[in-house]
């Protein structure tokens, strides 16, 4: 189950590319939208993550998704 989930978000990432570079602010979308943010790599890596997680979710952890989404954002999931 968790390879087909993994395989849809990046599908969704990869189809929504040219949205996140020609918009300065996130998408409008429901409570339920997931908004998704390139991180940088954890310690030890070089391999760049994407973090998946609602505007309640971000903002829980001190991030404003309409502010990061003109650097970092890269897709929504509905």
């Amino acid at each position: 189950m968790a390879p087909k989930t993994i395989i849809l978000a990046l599908g969704v990432i990869a189809a929504a590319m040219p949205l996140s570079a020609a918009s300065a602010s996130a998408p409008p979308g429901s409570p339920s939208t997931r908004y998704c943010l390139s991180m940088e790599p954890m310690t030890g890596s070089h391999i760049e993550t994407v973090q998946c997680r609602t505007r309640d979710e971000w903002a829980w952890l001190d991030i404003n998704v309409d502010q990061e989404w003109a650097d970092n954002g890269v897709g929504i999931i509905p």
